[in-house]
């Protein structure tokens, strides 16, 4: 098989691996007050670090004040606290705070924790969310940003008629606020036209243009895998084939040691988080289904979006360093070839029931791995 040309996406993150340095926003105070908190902190009223003391935070807290904070979470749980500059707070401070908001505080550290706990488990289910690959090709979305509203006129009152130049300051601003209008409207106009264009040029695109354009095929594929909630920043390259009937796509994995290795608890009466650590079974299982799991996730985008597709070939490798020259070295995991007459077998409609590491096996796949999900290197399969 000839393929003719290669392309690379480089996908965002959505959650990440380490997830102990995600960012923390809260909302949190006494009745009356608002403290808030997060990872780029919020503008407030309070003023700048070193221009209070603590009976001055204490008395504007009490009076509902807004305070620009931040929250770090530790690796081990322990939590800083930082003015919105990035500056620590003191103790003294620290001290008050958590007397005026310990419980709102400690309800959204444990909202926290669950979601990291969550965001965990989601790395062994990423290939839930595949698509059937009859699925419908792509739906319009509605232009949603409101026209500008007719602005109010300023009334003329009778007595702007006993004195022309009053009358014609309100004309003229009447029409300054029409005008501001117009413009605004023609500007509208044109933000919603480029909308439904590119709107009409995706959908002529994912309706017509993937059975044959490769270009077509192309912009799609980024577009439709750009849209799953990636763990991780990974780069996908891929080879259309000369007949466009078949593709071959590389994916750049984590290493094993990019993987969480904790969840989270919160004390029944401390103000932090505890790690819990994760078994090295279930964290070996863990990265095995993630990495599975994205194989399985971009084969259900291929087949989903491509409907021209008849074979793909999905090969996942990871950076290691070669013992042999210190450098490092793509170290392939598995390679797996999936005809769409297998893939339709699948029963989309039970994949929290499907094992991702099981459903590669089903294929004709390359892959050396113990029963304890160790990798050994492979060849992937090659392009003839």
């Amino acid at each position: 098989m000839v393929f003719r040309f290669q392309r690379r996406i480089t996908l965002a993150p959505g959650l990440r691996l380490n997830l102990s340095k995600r960012g923390l926003g809260l909302s949190v105070g006494p009745r009356g007050a608002s403290i808030s908190v997060g990872p780029r902190g919020v503008h407030g009223h309070v003023g700048l670090p070193g221009t209070r003391t603590g009976p001055d935070l204490e008395s504007l807290l009490a009076q509902g004040a807004t305070l620009e904070i931040q929250l770090e979470v530790g690796e081990r749980g322990q939590i800083s606290y930082l003015h919105g500059d990035g500056s620590p707070m003191s103790d003294n401070e620290v001290r008050i705070l958590r007397r005026h908001a310990t419980d709102s505080l400690r309800k959204q550290l444990e909202a926290y924790a669950q979601r990291l706990n969550e965001d965990l488990e989601r790395l062994g289910k990423l290939h839930e969310q595949t698509p059937h690959p009859e699925a419908t090709g792509y739906v319009t979305k509605d232009f949603r940003e409101a026209p500008p509203s007719q602005p109010a006129q300023v009334p003329l009152g009778w007595w702007h008629r006993l004195w022309p130049p009053a009358q014609q300051r309100v004309t003229q601003e009447n029409q300054r606020r029409q005008t501001a209008f117009e413009d605004d409207y023609r500007q509208w106009e044109w933000r919603k036209a480029e909308h439904d264009a590119a709107e009409f040029a995706r959908h002529q695109r994912e309706s017509e243009g993937v059975w044959h354009d490769p270009d077509a095929m192309e912009h799609t594929l980024r577009e439709r895998l750009e849209e799953v909630d990636w763990p991780r920043e990974t780069a996908i390259d891929f080879d259309l084939g000369q007949d466009e009937r078949s593709i071959a796509v590389d994916i750049d994995l984590p290493d094993e040691e990019e993987m969480p290795t904790h969840t989270w608890t919160m004390p029944a009466k401390q103000l932090r988080l505890t790690p819990r650590k994760l078994s090295a079974t279930r964290r070996r299982k863990l990265y095995r289904d993630h990495v599975h799991g994205v194989a399985f996730r971009v084969l259900g985008v291929v087949f989903a979006r491509l409907p021209a597709i008849q074979e793909a070939r999905v090969s996942g490798y990871r950076q290691v360093t070669d013992p042999a020259t210190g450098g490092e070295r793509d170290q392939y995991l598995y390679s797996v070839k999936v005809s769409r007459t297998q893939w339709e077998k699948i029963h989309f409609a039970r994949l929290e029931h499907l094992d991702p590491v099981a459903a590669m096996e089903a294929f004709t796949l390359r892959r050396d791995m113990t029963k304890t999900g160790i990798f050994h290197d492979i060849e992937p399969f090659k392009l003839v």
